[in-house]
């Protein structure tokens, strides 16, 4: 049985709109709990083919993928390129531009 904080971690992810990424810690935050990043992670690993979760809408706060070279890193950035999400030259994606919820949403305490 998911406790309340898992069930509304999965509601914000299913949330992401596609062509857009967020990070756990965002994720944790609209979920009700801003230190609640690496229960994300959990949810993440735990759920995401049983509750068809977008996980590889999910980043870390740097704007990179979280994931190592041979371990979904290359599976997560294809899917991502496929909704219209671009990285720079260092594999960093501008959260200004596809990051959701818009940032001066987060500024407002969400």
């Amino acid at each position: 049985m998911a406790t309340p904080f898992t069930r509304k971690i999965i509601e914000t992810i299913r949330s992401i709109p596609e062509g857009r990424v967020t990070t756990y810690g965002r994720v944790a935050a609209l979920a009700g709990n801003r230190r609640g990043a690496r229960q994300v992670s959990r949810v993440l690993h735990t759920s995401s083919r049983t509750e068809n979760l977008p996980w590889h809408r999910v980043i870390n706060r740097e704007g990179r993928i979280s994931l190592g070279r041979m371990q979904g890193y290359e599976e997560q950035k294809r899917l991502l390129e496929a909704e219209g999400v671009r990285f720079d030259k260092t594999d960093r994606i501008d959260l200004d531009r596809f990051g959701w919820p818009p940032t001066d949403t987060m500024d407002m305490g969400v």
